[in-house]
């Protein structure tokens, strides 16, 4: 009898364990996923990615300037002069939307001081203009416009003031300036970038701007905004105003060796620097127009300048800020809006279709093996962020590379798009592109987008190998596209 009840509770035991024998066989098989690899620092903050991926935002410089024909006013204007009969910022917040533009800047003061709302440290504003009978707020409606039309709002206010008294004298311009800021800040809803610039003539009056207890005042106000001046803190000027940046453009920068209104630094605010602390992406500014107000004997550039400049900045890592100003109306005027339509669809005309995703992809090596969640198929999907090629770290070449190859009968093209990662740093340093085996480009930073529009034109080819000579870190490769461009022409 003990020997029988022996055998049962050895049998149960065997029947009980059978299932938990199992589970760890299955967990020896079960694949644990490959982390990704450690960022290189500096990193962007959340709205720096934000801004970053709007590729295009637009500047609108409207003010006393507008009705004068000038572009620096002397501050001595009268406000009488002020009187946009038609005024409508919805036709401009409309113009940005159709051209795919999602944040609009407005210049609220410029360097003449007169003020586009009801401020109430000065009456050098629309309260002493005829338009709406001193009533109105071009800032209102501004931002109203742009709120109803899902589109973020900026706003410029001008650190050199000819036309107020307390400009030179250190305290009190800085206390007025800080009053005009909080009301902009305050009465206005969520800005997304406010502008910063150390513009001034040559012979204007010496003066100190308190720029850190402005950029703290901003942070306390709306702790999301992005702001931008020579030196940031958030993003940073070009260093010039023709829209191009450096052919290396780093998003990183040494933010100890910048200074706002610093006319020795603007080499290195173009290039970047690859040991920058510092993440401070580039803006790139510059007008539809010659002038950066309206002026009746002006006209818009034409679509093969704008695209030469959309190339040189958004295809070099950084966002494109496009001035489009408003007339004497108060409107965007029908040839700007026209030449703005045509960049959108020329821009969609481009790099909708995307020839490499008919290819096979294959790489030098993969992180975490062919299981791994790294492979060189995630460059052809639709997250240009979070999802990238990553080779393995235990290389043998001294390089790695990337390799798009035609299923049947090649590949004819002439622009070739190559995107990091940057939310774990930016890391390429030099890079080649070669199409059946012939170098047809090579260039150094890659960054968010980097664009080369071949000089050669259009190649017809079975393979694209794209080969990282250099990188801080392994290269993190988000996105690569192969692109047909009608517009070019190469001389």
């Amino acid at each position: 009898m003990a020997e029988k009840s022996y055998n049962y509770l050895h049998i149960f035991t065997l029947l009980m364990l059978s299932p938990l024998a199992n589970s760890w066989k299955n967990h020896d098989r079960l694949k644990l996923a490959t982390p990704p690899p450690l960022p290189i620092l500096p990193l962007p903050s959340f709205s720096q990615l934000k801004w970053q991926q709007r590729e295009i935002i637009m500047f609108l410089h409207f003010g006393i300037n507008t009705f004068t024909d000038s572009e620096w006013g002397t501050g001595l204007e009268s406000p009488s002069v002020f009187d946009p009969t038609g005024l409508d910022p919805t036709q401009w917040a409309d113009t940005a939307a159709r051209a795919g533009i999602s944040l609009i800047i407005l210049t609220a003061k410029h360097h003449d001081g007169f003020c586009l709302w009801p401020s109430k440290y000065t009456d050098h504003s629309v309260v002493r203009s005829p338009w709406k009978n001193g009533n109105g707020d071009v800032v209102r409606e501004f931002v109203d416009a742009a709120k109803a039309r899902g589109i973020d709002a900026g706003l410029y206010l001008s650190p050199w003031d000819r036309h107020d008294t307390r400009y030179g004298h250190v305290e009190l311009y800085n206390e007025y300036y800080l009053a005009q800021l909080q009301e902009l800040l305050t009465r206005y809803g969520g800005v997304r970038e406010i502008w910063f610039d150390g513009a001034k003539g040559a012979n204007a009056t010496n003066m100190t701007y308190y720029f850190n207890d402005w950029f703290s005042m901003v942070r306390e106000l709306q702790s999301t905004i992005n702001i931008f001046s020579d030196a940031g803190p958030d993003i940073r000027w070009v260093g010039n105003e023709k829209g191009y940046a450096g052919s290396t453009c780093w998003s990183t920068i040494n933010g100890t060796s910048l200074s706002i209104g610093n006319a020795t630094i603007l080499d290195y605010l173009n290039t970047g620097d690859p040991k920058g602390t510092n993440w401070l992406p580039a803006e790139c500014d510059v007008s539809i127009r010659p002038g950066w107000f309206w002026h009746k004997s002006q006209a818009p550039k034409k679509l093969s300048e704008l695209l030469e400049i959309y190339y040189k900045s958004v295809g070099r890592n950084c966002l494109l800020l496009l001035n489009v100003p408003p007339n004497t109306t108060g409107l965007i005027s029908e040839s700007d809006v026209q030449r703005l339509s045509q960049l959108r669809r020329a821009i969609d005309t481009i790099f909708t279709s995307n020839l490499a995703e008919k290819c096979s992809v294959e790489a030098s090596s993969q992180r975490g093996g062919e299981n791994g969640n790294f492979g060189p198929r995630n460059v052809l999907d639709e997250d240009h962020l979070w999802t990238y090629w990553a080779p393995s770290e235990d290389k043998k070449e001294n390089y790695h590379w990337i390799e798009l190859s035609a299923k049947s009968g090649g590949i004819k093209f002439n622009v070739i798009r190559i995107q990091e990662a940057i939310g774990l740093g930016q890391r390429i340093k030099k890079h080649e592109i070669y199409v059946d085996g012939i170098r047809v480009a090579k260039g150094s930073t890659v960054g968010y987008k980097r664009l080369h529009r071949l000089k050669m034109g259009v190649v017809h080819g079975i393979s694209v190998r794209i080969k990282i000579v250099k990188a801080r870190g392994i290269p993190l490769i988000s996105s690569v596209g192969l692109h047909f461009d009608p517009f070019w022409k190469p001389k």
